[in-house]
């Protein structure tokens, strides 16, 4: 298939974070994001998970020549799952797929397995430079799973880590306090 698509909805809409030079900003209904910690690899992904009620923003983007072995790569411990034409809230190629953790190989987050800052930044760096500041408030108000967060900053413990700036330094702490979400020292 050459016209195959995903839709990210977290780090991947970072595009410092990818080469799919293609993407463009949709959103999605009846899913939502959810932190989950996956039980095969010990640590805290951002995921998302069927909610009829929910409506999600992301990139949609083209898979090269339909070969899904890097994002896959990319992507491991993530399984595919079909978008149906219905599902985007706003115009976008079609067929697309969405990555999610399955509910019985995954577990919801807590002080043991806490999210991470420097991946939260990244995504939320994401959704600021695609949604503004009215995105990136979104993307808190359609994520759950909030438990604790790492302070890694100084040392990133995330892979795809990138500086971001001060100004989303502050959103991520404002939103966080406002959820009352504890804050760990690395």
């Amino acid at each position: 298939m050459n016209d195959a698509f995903f839709f990210g909805y977290g780090s991947l809409v970072n595009r410092e974070t990818h080469e799919y030079g293609d993407a463009q900003a949709t959103s999605i209904r009846g899913w939502r994001r959810e932190w989950r910690v996956s039980k095969q690899f010990g640590r805290t992904f951002l995921s998302a998970v069927r909610d009829h009620q929910a409506v999600i923003d992301g990139l949609v983007a083209r898979v090269p020549q339909g070969d899904w072995a890097a994002l896959d790569a990319r992507e491991a411990g993530y399984a595919r799952h079909m978008l149906e034409t219905g599902d985007f809230a706003a115009p976008a190629p079609a067929p697309a797929q969405i990555y999610a953790i399955a509910p019985e190989v995954s577990a919801l987050p807590d002080q043991s397995q806490p999210i991470k800052l420097s991946y939260l930044d990244v995504v939320v760096a994401g959704f600021f430079s695609e949604f503004g500041e009215t995105g990136v408030t979104r993307f808190f108000e359609t994520t759950t799973g909030w438990a604790a967060t790492l302070d890694d900053r100084t040392a990133p413990l995330y892979a795809r880590a990138r500086p971001v700036t001060a100004h989303v330094r502050d959103m991520v702490d404002a939103h966080l306090a406002r959820l009352n979400v504890q804050r760990l020292r690395s």
